[in-house]
């Protein structure tokens, strides 16, 4: 993603622009790099791109009977008298939008459609937000920050300096402390603990440096490897433990992270600051963050003990579940998020995929009936069978192997691999006797500060519940991969006495199919779903509404409607339901500029 500016002046609004690829034909620009937003500062012009009005622009500036040009690259012959007449000169709006999109450029994709508003741009497609005067990461998912680039506006242009490095990077890992208190000669103690190597965990080790903490940190993760991507897990079986590292063992090595794999820990005792692991090792903390996410539920029918039915923890289960449901029969149980990416990441590598579901309909509790039928048919036409409203009675073997599920429909579905997909549950049991709370679910309670119970205790990640704060502080559990980050980083504030509190609104998308499905804000207990567009044609946005109030908005090509609903919620507004109502009732193009400025 793309450069950064100064911040907007007062009135800039938060409208998306679309840009389509300059039709260069180098993946990468050529020349220097650019420079910023403000007037006076330093520029060149070795690099020189013309300003790409945006389309309602381009269509009044147009002398008649012309149709209007597309995108053009730099250098770009002057424009006619009439056109210079006609056209305003782009606005600092404008030239953002305009090197936001440059940076696209030279990725691999062709459209941008980022959300800016209150100072910062808000990816379309994961709901990172980025501030735009430093390029700074301000709202995850993500780890790195983006480039600053230098930018000058001159009548109809905009001059931009950028390194051809930077362009091809098209990331910045923001500075950090390096330890000063190697562990050797006190290697029973640290100064920050952390349990779980997850997202919440690592973002926390990276804030506590990125802050200027310079003492030691200690990671440690039941795990084999580095803290990786677990979410890609069911959406890519295949995927190597490489290919899914968050960072490579040089970056911990350089900023003194210290991993310790395969590492259990099985007791807590907070009130001498000590952790205990399970081959006997004690280290001595200062400060502790819990982070140690959540464990797949099992089935509890016959035959659970039989071969080949796995739940989805580790690269090594999504390895051997892809290569042992090559060209043969694989039976999903569970049509939630992780239950249908693996369905759907099957179907080009097995003779048959089948789907087992308690529900109606897949989703349904999360994104509604409706919602539900319709990507229940996207995979039905992808040749993907469902058993619903029923559960598994018996997995039946041949020779000690998986060859039968037998359902409580009593139906038998031939079987050669099984995936397990029905939930989880927070993995604090070695919690129960620490002094830490914990709830009737095993979850452990926090602030927003994500503070538990004992001082100098923070938790994080799919194991916390936490006041959400534009949800009147409604005490939730949220699993999401971006919500662990925002939590990893709030903790690690607040280990620094910075007063940092959750205000982060959740934010979630799944890929299935080519097809990808975005979500946003907190819907559990919705009462109406208010649909605009085609789910026949999976192009829609549907609001989810408890009351008079919008609290969450899921999209399928409809980017980026999700992003704009985000920005909306986290800047304090509400959307109401007759707004939408409304909308949808007059609306024929599906435009939602509507909404643009409820969040600007």
């Amino acid at each position: 993603m793309g450069g950064c500016f100064s911040k907007p002046k007062p009135g800039m609004d938060g409208e998306r622009t679309c840009y389509k690829n300059p039709g260069s034909t180098s993946p990468h620009l050529q020349g220097e790099s650019f420079a910023s937003g403000e007037a006076g500062l330093q520029w060149n012009s070795r690099l020189r791109w013309s300003f790409l009005r945006r389309s309602g622009a381009r269509r009044s500036c147009q002398p008649a009977g012309r149709a209007a040009p597309g995108p053009t690259r730099a250098m770009a012959q002057p424009a006619t008298s009439t056109l210079r007449s006609a056209c305003q000169p782009p606005t600092l709006t404008q030239a953002l939008r305009t090197v936001w999109r440059l940076q696209f450029a030279t990725s691999r994709t062709w459209r941008m459609a980022s959300v800016l508003s209150r100072g910062r741009v808000r990816c379309p497609w994961h709901g990172a937000c980025f501030n735009i005067s430093t390029g700074d990461l301000e709202d995850f998912p993500g780890l790195d920050s983006l480039h600053k680039f230098q930018v000058k506006i001159e009548k109809e242009k905009v001059y931009i300096r950028a390194s051809k490095q930077a362009l091809q990077l098209q990331r910045r890992t923001k500075m950090m402390a390096k330890c000063i208190s190697p562990s050797a000669g006190h290697s029973g103690s640290t100064n920050v603990l952390i349990v779980g190597a997850g997202a919440a965990g690592l973002v926390c080790a990276e804030t506590l440096r990125q802050e200027g903490f310079s003492d030691r940190i200690v990671l440690c993760t039941l795990d084999r490897h580095l803290p990786y991507d677990r979410p890609k897990l069911s959406k890519s079986l295949d995927a190597q433990p490489e290919q899914l590292a968050l960072r490579p063992k040089e970056f911990f090595r350089a900023y003194g992270i210290e991993v310790l794999t395969e590492a259990q820990v099985i007791t807590v005792d907070v009130r001498n600051k000590k952790v205990v692991f399970k081959d006997g090792f004690k280290l001595e903390y200062s400060k502790l963050l819990l982070a140690p996410g959540s464990s797949p539920k099992t089935l509890s029918c016959k035959g659970k003990e039989v071969e080949n039915v796995f739940t989805i923890r580790t690269p090594e289960d999504a390895n051997r579940i892809v290569r042992l449901a090559r060209g043969r029969n694989a039976v999903v149980v569970g049509a939630g998020f992780l239950g249908m990416e693996v369905a759907a990441y099957l179907t080009e590598k097995a003779h048959s995929v089948s789907v087992v579901e308690l529900e109606e309909t897949p989703f349904r509790k999360f994104l509604g009936e409706r919602v539900g039928r319709a990507l229940m048919k996207m995979f039905e036409n992808n040749h993907v069978k469902f058993y619903m409203q029923t559960e598994v009675l018996e997995l039946r073997a041949q020779e000690g192997k998986l060859k039968e599920v037998v359902l409580k429909s009593s139906k038998v579905i031939r079987a050669d691999v099984c995936v397990v997909g029905i939930g989880a549950v927070p993995a604090t049991g070695f919690l129960r006797q620490s002094g830490v709370t914990l709830d009737s679910r095993g979850f452990i309670p926090v602030n927003k500060m994500m503070q538990t119970n004992v001082p100098g205790v923070f938790a994080a990640g799919d194991a916390v519940t936490f006041p959400l704060a534009w949800r009147n502080n409604r005490k939730v559990n949220i699993p999401h991969w971006q919500m662990a980050h925002a939590q990893g980083r709030v903790a690690a504030q607040n280990m620094l006495a910075q007063e940092a509190e959750m205000s982060t609104v959740p934010y979630l998308w799944t890929a299935m199919f080519g097809k990808s499905l975005r979500y946003a804000g907190y819907g559990e207990g919705f009462d109406d779903v208010i649909i605009q567009g085609g789910l026949e044609e999976l192009k829609f946005v549907a609001f989810y509404t408890k009351g008079d109030e919008v609290t969450a908005v899921a999209s399928m090509n409809y980017d980026p409607i999700v992003s704009k609903v985000a920005e909306v919620l986290a800047s304090g507004r509400t959307i109401r339901k007759r707004e939408v109502e409304l909308f949808v009732l007059h609306s024929k193009t599906g435009d939602m500029s509507w909404i643009t400025g409820k969040g600007s």
